[in-house]
């Protein structure tokens, strides 16, 4: 059970990691949406290539995040259920969500992501917009990226969870953050499970 919660810890890192990086996105996102609202409003019109690119870096920024914020617990869930389980429960719903709608649903985009990317790529394909931005596979590639980053992090949360179920009392304070058992209710939480 250690080496499960090293192997989480591990993915954790990794995808934290490139989160972190890709949450840098926003900067110039930021800047490139006030140049451009600023270019319309005094300059008189806007630029296609801008406003392409305005997406291109938000998709970037929203893909490559994803699975930092289902690691950080971050994304959204229905709070008012979730909040009302016990932390067992939520460990054992966390898992099954993992295992039936998380990890199939990535293995589908990243099976079917390389081969868009890849026709993408060797079609040199373009906006279709004449004044648009060239290389679209790039953009494209950051889909099965994206959700590779996913499918780690679901990874990451059923084996904290799995750990958090099954391990044994002494890794359940490591394992339990996850479906919120924080430091002043850990005690609660042990002893939930041993009901």
């Amino acid at each position: 059970m250690e080496a499960l919660l090293k192997l989480s810890d591990g993915i954790d890192a990794f995808v934290s990691r490139i989160g972190k990086w890709a949450a840098l996105l926003a900067v110039p996102l930021m800047l490139t949406i006030m140049y451009d609202v600023i270019q319309r409003k005094f300059g008189g019109q806007g630029s296609i290539k801008l406003q392409e690119l305005e997406w291109h870096l938000h998709t970037g920024l929203f893909m490559l995040c994803f699975g930092f914020a289902y690691i950080r617990d971050a994304h959204v869930r229905i709070e008012l259920i979730r909040d009302n389980l016990r932390p067992r429960t939520r460990a054992i719903i966390e898992m099954i969500g993992a295992i039936i709608c998380i990890l199939p649903f990535c293995a589908l985009v990243l099976y079917f992501g390389f081969d868009f990317v890849l026709r993408s790529y060797e079609n040199h394909e373009v906006s279709a917009a004449t004044t648009g931005l060239t290389h679209r596979w790039v953009i494209k590639s950051t889909i099965p990226v994206g959700f590779g980053l996913l499918a780690m992090a679901g990874l990451s949360v059923f084996l904290k969870c799995y750990v958090f179920v099954f391990g044994p009392s002494n890794l359940r304070n490591r394992a339990g953050y996850y479906v919120g058992t924080h430091h002043a209710d850990l005690g609660d939480a042990a002893a939930k499970l041993e009901d």
